[in-house]
This record gives structure tokens, C-alpha cells and sequence, in this order.
């Protein structure tokens, strides 16, 4: 049986004395639900912010007008610049970010539903990853916080340069 990323990410941030904090949009806290269903996972994991409307992008995670103007709340932009707010705020190591458009209305031809960007910031360096989920509203959640955190543990276990 193949362990989940939330699982194998605890040993690897205690191993390196890393913290990890959210910030969620489309996923609604869902990242931080799974990361502390994990038992000791209070030794990393200091907080998270769901920041779902554009004033509570700029407001808790420093996300600038100009960025969610310009770029959209679904742009590579504005995950970094949760992220690097999320980092800040909660002072972690790392912070992983999401947003992303859900479903089932809300998606344009250039972002259509299931478009998805995820931020990752760490002490060297700042990632994007971007993904096009196909399910309904819950599925695409589901879909989008499994790839935030598959995406810490491919930085924990070196795979991102």
C-alpha cells in the first residue's frame, strides 16, 4: 500500500527542523484538514489561511491588486505571492498555495473550470506547478490538494531544482 504524501511528509520536515504553513482559495482549508489529520503533525505545521476573496488575498497574504488585476486570482503570480504571504505570516519554512476554479461555473476559454495553479516558497527558491482537473467541484478540490502536497514532497525528497 503506496502511504499518502501528508504521511510521508512528516519525517522529512521534522528531519530538516522545517515548518509548513497553507494558503488555500478553491481548497477551502482542505490542505491543512489532511495535513493534520497526521498525528504529531503540530510539531510542523504552524497554521493556515484560507483566503478565498480577492480582499482576503491582499488583506492576509499581502497578494498585490496590481497582481489579481492583471493576472486573475488563478495565475502563477498570485500563488507565489500567497505563498511567500502564508511564509510570512505564519513564519515558516515552507508554504504551499492554492487556487483555482472549482466548478461547476466560473471557468472562461483561457481558464476553463479545473484550471488550477499551486505555489510552493521555500529558502531557495519559488515553484508553480499548474494542472487542468476534469471532475465536479469536490473531485477537483480533492484533486488540487493532492497535488499541493505531492508537490512538498517532491521538494522534500529533491526532486524540484
Amino acid at each position: 500500500m503506496e502511504l499518502s504524501p501528508q504521511i510521508l511528509i512528516g519525517p522529512l520536515l521534522r528531519q530538516r527542523h522545517f515548518s509548513i504553513a497553507t494558503a488555500e482559495s478553491c481548497t477551502g482549508g482542505l490542505i491543512a484538514d489532511l495535513i493534520t489529520n497526521v498525528p504529531g503533525s503540530s510539531e510542523y505545521f504552524p497554521g493556515g489561511i484560507v483566503a478565498y476573496a480577492y480582499e482576503a488575498k491582499v488583506s492576509l497574504l499581502g497578494v498585490s491588486w496590481d497582481t489579481l488585476h492583471t493576472t486573475g486570482a488563478v495565475s502563477q503570480e498570485t500563488v507565489i505571492e500567497m505563498a511567500r504571504g502564508a511564509r510570512k505570516a505564519l513564519n515558516a519554512d515552507l508554504a504551499i498555495s492554492v487556487s483555482g476554479i472549482a466548478g461547476p461555473g466560473g471557468g472562461i476559454p483561457e481558464k476553463p473550470v479545473g484550471s488550477t495553479w499551486i505555489g510552493l516558497v521555500a529558502p531557495d527558491g519559488e515553484w508553480a506547478r499548474h494542472f487542468i482537473w476534469q471532475g465536479d467541484r469536490v473531485q477537483n478540490k480533492q484533486y488540487s490538494s493532492e497535488a499541493a502536497l505531492q508537490f512538498v514532497l517532491d521538494y522534500l525528497e529533491g526532486k524540484i531544482t
